[in-house]
């Protein structure tokens, strides 16, 4: 995710946010002592924390965990992943695919919004046509391209009457594919194919900007939305599945500190601390390990910094290089970090990888100093202009961008700003390509090597905060998607792969993990290894 972007999508031990539970209570692992008991009989709310505002609750503008976060909440998509990480029948009862695997025919059962009306086919055509309409401003556009004709409308080569998605009547939803595409039951459970109240957004374009006018159909509805302060979720009475959900309410809390969530947590106010929208302060790690109430998975994505190659002196691949080499990852996943990353020595995390081996060396400084000094002969300069690191705000990101910026000065004798902005203020100054070197990360939305090398297909891309492009990689990526041959295709994805590491618009640091801390009363959440949260089983037992 620009989660992502994600996205924003990020680690356990860097984005800075909480997800708390509370109900019947009882003693907490710390200071359980300090808390009131609840009445058995008494409201089970799950209370968390988010330090970043969701930016957006509108499934097409949505970029990052926290808003997916919420979003998988207060929407149900044709598809829901299950407790098994596997993708289900949800909205959708019924769904028949053709034998090419190139038409799908979703059988809706009948639900509601959480206003009282009907889900109809009709609401999930206008939903994905709106997200590719270029007005609506869909970061995540591109992951409706599966869909015939979806890139030729969006970029206004046909009308969106041509699109492969067609509601045949109330009920029923016929979707045409432009390839076959294993993994397209996924994708309708991701938040840019949600539905929306397609009466409402055409008579409100404000619809999901409060609490008042926001209508979902998922296991909560939207009760209170106090911008930068709280937002409370209800369970959703008009949820087709509302047997399954447990939760009253839902509380979410915006506390930027980590260090204040981790003693709210430790106090008994929390009952969730870490990933995916939260972060364990990296200097609580140790201890919290020792404890034995640390949890860690490792997750299919990756951190990285990104290089903004219309930009001097980083247009240039070889100044690119140096500072990608110079970075010493294991020095930073083993004292910074310190949540069982694995170094990152290319893009695509091992779970999906395409290549063997790594791209380059770790901590490379010979290396990085003599491609540091061909660039600037290249670009004919014998100085090089001020360099700044932009990060979001948060602890953990902190502690590597200053451990980077020891890195490149120690290493190649560059003096690098660091610079923090708030969250949604960091995700519009990087979009809008006004940095040098950013952060990012990007954990997958489903489960194929093409969601991590699709977003750099063009400059213009909603997640390309690169602006690099190349047409043989976009070449390549397009040919994946249409070869059934597994082998041939893998081999296109490691080609294709092999250009962009080779132009280094990125500089990979380590493959993520997510670290949390529970109160072990929580009992089934959805934490899948694509850092995934979904409350819908969510409870909390005496």
């Amino acid at each position: 995710m620009n989660k992502k972007l994600a996205a924003l999508l990020s680690t356990a031990t860097i984005m800075s946010a909480v997800l708390a539970g509370c109900g019947p209570q009882a003693a907490q692992p710390a200071a359980g002592d300090q808390q009131q008991a609840q009445k058995a009989s008494g409201p089970k709310v799950l209370r968390t924390n988010s330090t970043a505002e969701p930016p957006s609750l509108d499934p097409a503008l949505i970029t990052d965990t926290t808003g997916g976060t919420v979003a998988r909440a207060l929407f149900d998509g044709l598809t829901r992943t299950g407790l098994d990480e596997k993708p289900h029948e949800s909205v959708a009862e019924k769904i028949d695919i053709s034998p090419d695997g190139l038409k799908y025919t979703f059988h809706l059962r009948d639900s509601k919004w959480s206003n009282g009306d009907p889900v109809t086919a009709h609401d999930f055509e206008f939903a994905w046509k709106r997200a590719l309409d270029p007005k609506t401003a869909s970061d995540y556009s591109y992951q409706l391209f599966y869909i015939k004709n979806a890139e030729k409308a969006n970029s206004g080569e046909v009308g969106f009457d041509q699109v492969g998605v067609k509601a045949l009547d109330d009920k029923t939803l016929e979707v045409t594919l432009e390839n076959p595409t294993p993994y397209f039951l996924e994708l309708t459970g991701f938040y840019t194919y949600f539905p929306v109240n397609k009466k409402l957004v055409e008579s409100n374009p404000n619809w999901a900007n409060e609490a008042a006018t926001f209508v979902g159909n998922g296991p909560f509805a939207l009760e209170t939305w106090e911008h930068k302060a709280k937002l409370v979720m209800k369970k959703n009475e008009n949820y087709w599945d509302k047997d399954a959900v447990k939760l009253d309410a839902i509380e979410i809390s915006m506390v930027e500190d980590e260090n204040t969530e981790l003693s709210m947590f430790e106090n008994g106010e929390l009952d969730l601390v870490g990933e995916p929208m939260g972060g364990v302060p990296l200097d609580a790690v140790k201890a919290l390990q020792e404890a034995g109430t640390l949890q860690i998975k490792p997750t299919a994505g990756t951190y990285y910094y990104v290089f903004n190659t219309e930009k001097a002196p980083f247009n240039n691949v070889k100044i690119r290089k140096a500072f990608t080499y110079a970075i010493d990852r294991k020095t930073i996943t083993d004292n910074v970090s310190q949540a069982g990353e694995l170094p990152a020595m290319g893009f695509i995390p091992p779970t999906m990888a395409v290549h063997d081996g790594d791209y380059f060396k770790d901590n490379d400084v010979e290396q990085a100093k003599q491609l540091l000094a061909e660039g600037m002969k290249e670009l004919g300069i014998t100085k090089l202009p001020e360099i700044s690191l932009m990060y979001n705000t948060s602890e953990g990101h902190k502690k590597i961008a200053e451990a980077v910026q020891d890195m490149w000065k120690r290493n190649l004798g560059v003096d690098v700003k660091i610079v923090n902005q708030e969250w949604k203020v960091f995700l519009e100054t990087r979009d809008q390509g006004n940095f040098q070197i950013a952060r990012a990360g990007w954990s997958g939305d489903f489960n194929d090597p093409i969601n991590f090398l699709e977003m750099f297909k063009d400059k213009d891309g909603g997640n390309n905060n690169t602006f690099w492009e190349d047409k043989k990689f976009a070449d390549l990526l397009t040919q994946s998607g249409k070869e059934q041959d597994p082998a041939k295709r893998k081999q296109l994805l490691a080609e294709a792969e092999k250009i962009f590491m080779d132009a280094m618009p990125v500089a990979p640091v380590y493959y993520y993990t997510d670290m949390w801390v529970q109160n072990p009363k929580v009992k089934d959440i959805l934490h899948d290894s694509l850092s995934f949260q979904d409350f819908k089983w969510a409870d909390i037992t005496e």
